[in-house]
Protein backbone atom coordinates (compact mmCIF):
# COMPACT_ATOMS: atom_id res chain seq x y z
CA UNK A 1 0.00 0.00 0.00
CA UNK A 2 1.59 3.18 -1.15
CA UNK A 3 -0.57 6.01 0.11
CA UNK A 4 -0.47 9.83 0.44
CA UNK A 5 -2.70 11.22 3.09
CA UNK A 6 -3.97 14.81 2.21
CA UNK A 7 -5.39 17.03 5.24
CA UNK A 8 -9.28 16.46 4.64
CA UNK A 9 -9.55 14.41 1.75
CA UNK A 10 -10.72 11.14 3.47
CA UNK A 11 -9.27 8.41 5.42
CA UNK A 12 -9.27 4.88 3.59
CA UNK A 13 -11.30 2.27 5.06
CA UNK A 14 -9.08 -0.35 5.14
CA UNK A 15 -6.02 1.26 6.32
CA UNK A 16 -8.39 2.67 8.99
CA UNK A 17 -9.34 -0.77 10.43
CA UNK A 18 -5.59 -2.09 9.92
CA UNK A 19 -4.70 0.34 12.17
CA UNK A 20 -7.26 -0.05 14.29
CA UNK A 21 -5.90 -4.32 14.77
CA UNK A 22 -2.23 -2.88 15.62
CA UNK A 23 -3.30 -0.30 17.88
CA UNK A 24 -5.11 -3.41 19.93
CA UNK A 25 -2.22 -5.63 19.39
CA UNK A 26 0.37 -3.40 20.43
CA UNK A 27 -1.42 -1.32 23.77
CA UNK A 28 -1.97 -5.00 25.08
CA UNK A 29 1.41 -5.14 25.83
CA UNK A 30 0.80 -2.85 28.91
CA UNK A 31 -2.51 -4.66 30.03
CA UNK A 32 -0.93 -8.45 30.02
CA UNK A 33 0.98 -8.22 33.05
CA UNK A 34 -2.77 -7.20 35.16
CA UNK A 35 -4.01 -11.10 35.27
CA UNK A 36 -0.47 -12.37 36.03
CA UNK A 37 0.21 -10.39 39.09
CA UNK A 38 -0.17 -12.70 41.36
CA UNK A 39 1.33 -15.56 39.30
CA UNK A 40 4.47 -13.33 39.19
CA UNK A 41 4.33 -12.66 43.09
CA UNK A 42 4.45 -16.03 43.77
CA UNK A 43 6.73 -17.07 41.04
CA UNK A 44 9.45 -14.61 41.81
CA UNK A 45 8.81 -15.21 45.95
CA UNK A 46 7.82 -11.23 46.03
CA UNK A 47 5.63 -8.82 48.14
CA UNK A 48 1.99 -7.85 46.79
CA UNK A 49 3.31 -4.01 46.72
CA UNK A 50 6.12 -5.10 44.39
CA UNK A 51 4.37 -6.70 42.16
CA UNK A 52 1.35 -4.16 41.94
CA UNK A 53 4.78 -1.56 40.51
CA UNK A 54 4.83 -3.80 37.58
CA UNK A 55 1.70 -2.32 36.26
CA UNK A 56 2.86 1.52 37.95
CA UNK A 57 6.35 1.25 36.13
CA UNK A 58 4.18 0.03 33.06
CA UNK A 59 1.83 3.14 33.43
CA UNK A 60 4.53 5.73 34.46
CA UNK A 61 6.73 4.43 31.30
CA UNK A 62 3.30 4.66 28.97
CA UNK A 63 2.86 8.62 30.26
CA UNK A 64 6.78 9.50 29.40
CA UNK A 65 6.40 7.65 25.81
CA UNK A 66 3.17 9.63 25.29
CA UNK A 67 5.23 12.94 26.72
CA UNK A 68 8.45 12.30 24.76
CA UNK A 69 7.89 10.34 22.09
CA UNK A 70 4.36 11.41 20.13
CA UNK A 71 4.82 14.79 19.69
CA UNK A 72 8.08 13.47 17.14
CA UNK A 73 5.24 12.66 15.03
CA UNK A 74 5.00 16.42 14.15
CA UNK A 75 8.47 16.89 13.04
CA UNK A 76 9.89 13.31 11.92
CA UNK A 77 8.10 10.31 9.60
CA UNK A 78 5.82 8.11 11.45
CA UNK A 79 7.32 5.00 10.13
CA UNK A 80 10.49 5.82 11.38
CA UNK A 81 9.57 6.40 14.34
CA UNK A 82 7.38 3.33 14.95
CA UNK A 83 9.75 1.02 13.61
CA UNK A 84 12.05 2.02 15.97
CA UNK A 85 9.94 1.85 18.53
CA UNK A 86 8.71 -1.40 17.27
CA UNK A 87 12.37 -2.84 17.99
CA UNK A 88 12.75 -1.49 21.69
CA UNK A 89 9.60 -3.08 22.12
CA UNK A 90 10.19 -6.16 20.86
CA UNK A 91 13.76 -6.41 23.07
CA UNK A 92 11.85 -5.38 26.43
CA UNK A 93 9.28 -7.81 25.74
CA UNK A 94 11.83 -10.31 25.55
CA UNK A 95 13.82 -9.27 28.24
CA UNK A 96 10.83 -9.37 30.66
CA UNK A 97 10.16 -13.12 29.82
CA UNK A 98 13.59 -13.74 30.98
CA UNK A 99 13.67 -11.49 34.49
CA UNK A 100 15.25 -12.89 36.97
CA UNK A 101 13.84 -10.96 39.47
CA UNK A 102 11.35 -8.05 40.72
CA UNK A 103 13.92 -5.17 39.43
CA UNK A 104 14.44 -6.55 36.30
CA UNK A 105 10.49 -6.77 35.64
CA UNK A 106 10.47 -2.69 36.96
CA UNK A 107 12.59 -1.95 34.51
CA UNK A 108 11.69 -3.89 31.72
CA UNK A 109 7.97 -3.23 32.30
CA UNK A 110 8.70 0.88 32.32
CA UNK A 111 10.83 0.48 29.09
CA UNK A 112 7.62 -1.69 27.31
CA UNK A 113 5.03 1.02 28.91
CA UNK A 114 7.43 3.88 27.56
CA UNK A 115 6.96 1.71 23.82
CA UNK A 116 3.57 0.94 23.89
CA UNK A 117 1.77 4.01 22.51
CA UNK A 118 2.08 2.85 19.10
CA UNK A 119 -2.04 3.46 18.99
CA UNK A 120 -1.71 7.28 20.09
CA UNK A 121 0.38 8.18 16.63
CA UNK A 122 -2.39 6.98 14.78
CA UNK A 123 -5.53 8.39 16.50
CA UNK A 124 -4.34 11.91 15.41
CA UNK A 125 -3.64 10.38 12.01
CA UNK A 126 -7.06 9.43 11.74
CA UNK A 127 -8.59 12.73 13.14
CA UNK A 128 -6.20 14.81 10.83
CA UNK A 129 -6.89 13.63 7.60
CA UNK A 130 -10.69 12.03 7.82
CA UNK A 131 -13.09 14.42 6.18
CA UNK A 132 -15.28 16.57 9.05
CA UNK A 133 -17.76 14.70 8.82
CA UNK A 134 -16.53 11.48 9.05
CA UNK A 135 -14.12 12.02 11.90
CA UNK A 136 -15.63 11.21 15.31
CA UNK A 137 -16.57 8.13 13.35
CA UNK A 138 -13.32 7.05 12.54
CA UNK A 139 -11.63 8.04 15.49
CA UNK A 140 -14.07 6.23 17.16
CA UNK A 141 -13.27 3.03 15.28
CA UNK A 142 -9.11 3.55 16.24
CA UNK A 143 -10.16 3.84 19.78
CA UNK A 144 -12.26 0.57 19.56
CA UNK A 145 -9.17 -1.64 18.42
CA UNK A 146 -7.15 -0.27 21.22
CA UNK A 147 -9.95 -0.84 23.56
CA UNK A 148 -10.59 -4.17 22.05
CA UNK A 149 -6.89 -5.11 22.54
CA UNK A 150 -6.95 -3.93 26.38
CA UNK A 151 -9.63 -6.17 26.69
CA UNK A 152 -8.50 -9.48 24.54
CA UNK A 153 -4.73 -9.04 26.67
CA UNK A 154 -6.15 -9.68 30.20
CA UNK A 155 -8.25 -12.53 28.41
CA UNK A 156 -4.92 -13.89 26.37
CA UNK A 157 -2.26 -13.33 29.29
CA UNK A 158 -4.76 -14.76 31.91
CA UNK A 159 -5.54 -18.41 29.90
CA UNK A 160 -1.72 -18.37 28.71
CA UNK A 161 -0.47 -17.62 32.17
CA UNK A 162 -2.31 -20.74 33.23
CA UNK A 163 -2.00 -22.72 30.66
CA UNK A 164 1.82 -22.18 29.69
CA UNK A 165 3.39 -19.64 32.08
CA UNK A 166 3.75 -15.86 32.56
CA UNK A 167 6.93 -16.14 30.90
CA UNK A 168 5.60 -17.70 27.96
CA UNK A 169 2.95 -15.10 27.08
CA UNK A 170 5.98 -12.24 27.12
CA UNK A 171 7.65 -14.08 23.93
CA UNK A 172 4.08 -14.40 22.04
CA UNK A 173 3.95 -10.82 22.31
CA UNK A 174 7.35 -10.04 21.09
CA UNK A 175 6.82 -12.05 18.29
CA UNK A 176 2.86 -10.06 17.38
CA UNK A 177 5.42 -7.02 17.70
CA UNK A 178 7.57 -8.52 14.98
CA UNK A 179 4.64 -9.42 12.57
CA UNK A 180 3.46 -5.71 13.56
CA UNK A 181 6.98 -3.86 12.58
CA UNK A 182 6.32 -6.04 8.94
CA UNK A 183 2.73 -5.16 8.46
CA UNK A 184 3.61 -1.06 9.34
CA UNK A 185 6.10 -0.78 7.08
CA UNK A 186 4.51 -2.33 4.03
CA UNK A 187 0.96 0.13 4.88
CA UNK A 188 1.76 3.27 6.52
CA UNK A 189 1.55 6.09 4.39
CA UNK A 190 3.77 9.21 4.24
CA UNK A 191 2.05 12.32 6.02
CA UNK A 192 3.52 15.68 5.79
CA UNK A 193 5.11 16.91 9.39
CA UNK A 194 3.04 19.78 11.09
CA UNK A 195 5.86 21.45 12.65
CA UNK A 196 9.35 23.13 11.63
CA UNK A 197 12.06 23.81 14.30
CA UNK A 198 14.17 21.81 16.78
CA UNK A 199 13.04 19.05 19.07
CA UNK A 200 13.76 21.75 22.15
CA UNK A 201 10.76 24.15 20.51
CA UNK A 202 8.30 21.45 19.83
CA UNK A 203 8.17 20.09 23.42
CA UNK A 204 8.38 24.25 24.74
CA UNK A 205 5.19 24.49 22.14
CA UNK A 206 3.33 22.04 24.52
CA UNK A 207 3.56 24.48 27.65
CA UNK A 208 2.14 27.03 25.10
CA UNK A 209 -1.29 25.00 24.20
CA UNK A 210 -1.96 23.99 27.37
CA UNK A 211 -1.57 27.92 28.23
CA UNK A 212 -3.54 28.98 25.21
CA UNK A 213 -6.75 26.30 25.79
CA UNK A 214 -8.62 25.78 29.04
CA UNK A 215 -10.57 23.06 27.48
CA UNK A 216 -7.81 21.19 27.03
CA UNK A 217 -6.90 21.22 30.75
CA UNK A 218 -10.13 20.57 31.72
CA UNK A 219 -10.82 17.50 29.31
CA UNK A 220 -7.15 16.03 30.75
CA UNK A 221 -7.64 16.36 34.11
CA UNK A 222 -11.27 15.06 34.28
CA UNK A 223 -10.50 12.02 32.10
CA UNK A 224 -7.26 11.60 33.86
CA UNK A 225 -8.81 11.14 37.30
CA UNK A 226 -12.02 8.77 35.53
CA UNK A 227 -8.95 6.83 34.38
CA UNK A 228 -7.28 6.75 38.04
CA UNK A 229 -10.77 5.34 39.04
CA UNK A 230 -10.60 2.83 36.21
CA UNK A 231 -6.91 1.28 36.73
CA UNK A 232 -7.60 0.95 40.60
CA UNK A 233 -9.94 -2.03 40.22
CA UNK A 234 -7.75 -3.51 37.82
CA UNK A 235 -4.10 -3.08 39.50
CA UNK A 236 -5.99 -4.96 42.45
CA UNK A 237 -8.18 -7.59 41.16
CA UNK A 238 -5.69 -10.51 40.74
CA UNK A 239 -5.17 -9.96 44.59
CA UNK A 240 -9.02 -10.15 45.05
CA UNK A 241 -9.87 -13.13 43.37
CA UNK A 242 -6.84 -14.87 44.62
CA UNK A 243 -8.20 -15.07 47.59
CA UNK A 244 -11.53 -16.01 49.47
CA UNK A 245 -14.44 -16.77 48.49
CA UNK A 246 -12.88 -17.27 44.74
CA UNK A 247 -9.59 -18.58 44.73
CA UNK A 248 -9.02 -18.24 41.44
CA UNK A 249 -6.25 -17.98 38.93
CA UNK A 250 -5.15 -15.85 36.21
CA UNK A 251 -7.52 -17.44 33.63
CA UNK A 252 -10.80 -16.20 35.25
CA UNK A 253 -8.84 -12.51 36.39
CA UNK A 254 -8.85 -12.69 32.65
CA UNK A 255 -12.13 -13.55 31.85
CA UNK A 256 -13.40 -10.92 33.48
CA UNK A 257 -11.76 -8.35 31.28
CA UNK A 258 -13.90 -9.53 28.68
CA UNK A 259 -17.31 -8.10 30.38
CA UNK A 260 -15.77 -4.49 29.41
CA UNK A 261 -16.18 -5.48 25.61
CA UNK A 262 -19.67 -3.15 26.80
CA UNK A 263 -16.63 -0.31 26.82
CA UNK A 264 -15.39 -1.44 23.38
CA UNK A 265 -19.29 -1.45 21.65
CA UNK A 266 -19.68 2.56 23.39
CA UNK A 267 -16.92 3.87 21.85
CA UNK A 268 -17.88 2.67 18.37
CA UNK A 269 -20.99 4.44 18.01
CA UNK A 270 -21.55 6.65 20.83
CA UNK A 271 -18.65 9.53 18.98
CA UNK A 272 -21.63 10.18 16.56
CA UNK A 273 -24.22 10.95 19.53
CA UNK A 274 -21.27 13.82 21.28
CA UNK A 275 -22.64 16.91 19.31
CA UNK A 276 -26.42 15.56 20.26
CA UNK A 277 -25.80 14.81 24.01
CA UNK A 278 -23.16 17.47 24.60
CA UNK A 279 -20.13 16.72 26.39
CA UNK A 280 -21.15 17.60 29.80
CA UNK A 281 -23.87 15.46 30.22
CA UNK A 282 -21.42 12.62 28.60
CA UNK A 283 -19.40 13.19 31.66
CA UNK A 284 -21.64 13.53 34.31
CA UNK A 285 -23.59 9.71 32.82
CA UNK A 286 -19.72 8.74 32.64
CA UNK A 287 -18.93 9.63 36.44
CA UNK A 288 -22.53 8.34 37.42
CA UNK A 289 -21.78 4.70 35.99
CA UNK A 290 -18.38 4.36 37.44
CA UNK A 291 -19.96 5.54 40.69
CA UNK A 292 -22.68 2.87 40.77
CA UNK A 293 -19.93 0.29 39.52
CA UNK A 294 -17.68 1.05 42.90
CA UNK A 295 -21.33 0.68 44.68
CA UNK A 296 -21.23 -2.75 43.11
CA UNK A 297 -17.70 -3.46 43.90
CA UNK A 298 -18.17 -3.31 47.88
CA UNK A 299 -21.76 -4.38 48.49
CA UNK A 300 -21.49 -7.47 46.13
CA UNK A 301 -17.34 -7.97 47.37
CA UNK A 302 -18.41 -11.72 47.22
CA UNK A 303 -20.09 -12.84 44.22
CA UNK A 304 -19.23 -13.11 40.91
CA UNK A 305 -22.70 -11.15 39.97
CA UNK A 306 -22.43 -8.06 41.46
CA UNK A 307 -18.40 -7.99 40.41
CA UNK A 308 -19.21 -8.70 36.37
CA UNK A 309 -22.22 -5.89 36.44
CA UNK A 310 -19.66 -3.46 37.79
CA UNK A 311 -16.92 -3.93 35.31
CA UNK A 312 -19.28 -3.37 32.55
CA UNK A 313 -20.91 0.04 34.23
CA UNK A 314 -16.59 0.59 34.87
CA UNK A 315 -16.26 0.18 31.20
CA UNK A 316 -18.90 2.05 30.03
CA UNK A 317 -18.78 5.22 32.20
CA UNK A 318 -14.92 5.11 31.28
CA UNK A 319 -15.38 5.32 27.47
CA UNK A 320 -18.06 8.03 27.96
CA UNK A 321 -15.49 10.21 29.70
CA UNK A 322 -13.24 9.24 27.18
CA UNK A 323 -14.46 9.91 23.79
CA UNK A 324 -16.55 12.29 24.76
CA UNK A 325 -12.75 14.87 25.83
CA UNK A 326 -10.37 13.27 23.57
CA UNK A 327 -12.14 13.46 20.35
CA UNK A 328 -13.55 17.29 20.54
CA UNK A 329 -10.13 18.56 21.54
CA UNK A 330 -8.82 18.18 18.19
CA UNK A 331 -10.70 20.84 17.00
CA UNK A 332 -9.01 23.22 18.81
CA UNK A 333 -6.10 23.25 16.66
CA UNK A 334 -5.70 20.58 13.93
CA UNK A 335 -2.15 21.43 13.06
CA UNK A 336 -1.08 20.49 16.64
CA UNK A 337 -3.06 17.49 16.74
CA UNK A 338 -0.31 15.02 18.26
CA UNK A 339 1.08 17.47 20.60
CA UNK A 340 -3.17 18.12 21.68
CA UNK A 341 -3.03 13.88 21.55
CA UNK A 342 0.18 14.22 23.98
CA UNK A 343 -0.83 16.30 26.44
CA UNK A 344 -4.40 14.60 26.69
CA UNK A 345 -2.77 11.09 26.81
CA UNK A 346 0.47 11.96 29.41
CA UNK A 347 -3.02 13.38 31.76
CA UNK A 348 -4.29 10.57 31.07
CA UNK A 349 -1.83 8.18 31.80
CA UNK A 350 -0.47 10.06 35.29
CA UNK A 351 -3.74 9.65 35.87
CA UNK A 352 -4.12 5.72 35.56
CA UNK A 353 -0.70 5.51 37.64
CA UNK A 354 -2.00 7.90 40.36
CA UNK A 355 -5.01 5.78 40.31
CA UNK A 356 -2.45 2.17 40.49
CA UNK A 357 -0.62 3.18 42.95
CA UNK A 358 -3.31 4.61 45.17
CA UNK A 359 -4.92 0.72 44.53
CA UNK A 360 -1.21 -0.78 45.31
CA UNK A 361 -1.25 1.39 49.13
CA UNK A 362 -4.77 0.77 49.59
CA UNK A 363 -4.99 -2.72 49.38
CA UNK A 364 -2.00 -3.07 52.15
CA UNK A 365 -3.07 -0.75 53.96
CA UNK A 366 -6.91 -2.22 54.09
CA UNK A 367 -7.53 -4.42 51.64
CA UNK A 368 -10.26 -4.65 49.09
CA UNK A 369 -12.96 -1.57 50.77
CA UNK A 370 -9.60 0.48 50.76
CA UNK A 371 -8.96 -0.32 47.32
CA UNK A 372 -12.98 1.16 46.56
CA UNK A 373 -12.44 3.84 48.87
CA UNK A 374 -10.22 5.22 46.58
CA UNK A 375 -11.83 4.46 43.16
CA UNK A 376 -14.85 6.18 44.40
CA UNK A 377 -13.03 9.21 45.44
CA UNK A 378 -10.62 9.47 42.05
CA UNK A 379 -14.44 9.57 40.20
CA UNK A 380 -15.43 11.85 42.52
CA UNK A 381 -12.96 14.89 42.22
CA UNK A 382 -13.38 13.81 38.18
CA UNK A 383 -17.26 14.69 38.48
CA UNK A 384 -16.61 17.69 40.74
CA UNK A 385 -14.44 19.22 37.81
CA UNK A 386 -17.25 18.48 35.34
CA UNK A 387 -19.65 20.41 37.13
CA UNK A 388 -17.57 23.55 38.86
CA UNK A 389 -16.31 23.80 34.94
CA UNK A 390 -19.99 24.01 34.38
CA UNK A 391 -21.41 26.65 36.85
Amino acid sequence: MNLQLKEGAGFPDRLLYLLAVIAGVSVANLYYNQPLLEMIRQDLGSTTLAANHIALFAQCGYALGLLFLIPLADLYSRRRILLTDFALLIAALLATALAPDMTTLHVSSFVIGVCSVVPQFFIPLAAQYSRPERKNRNVGIVLSGLLTGILASRVVSGAVGEWLGWREMYYIAAVLMLLSAVVIFRILPDAQPNFTGSYGALMRSLFTLVRRYPLLRLHSARAALAFGSFLCFWASLAFKMAGEPFQAGSDVVGLLGLCGVAGAVTATFCGRYIARVGIFRFNVIGAVLQLAAWGLFLAGADHYLPIIAGILLLDIGMQCIQLSNQTTLFELCPSASNRINTIFMCSYFIGGSLGTLFSGAAWTLYGWPGVVGAGALLTFASLAITLFARR
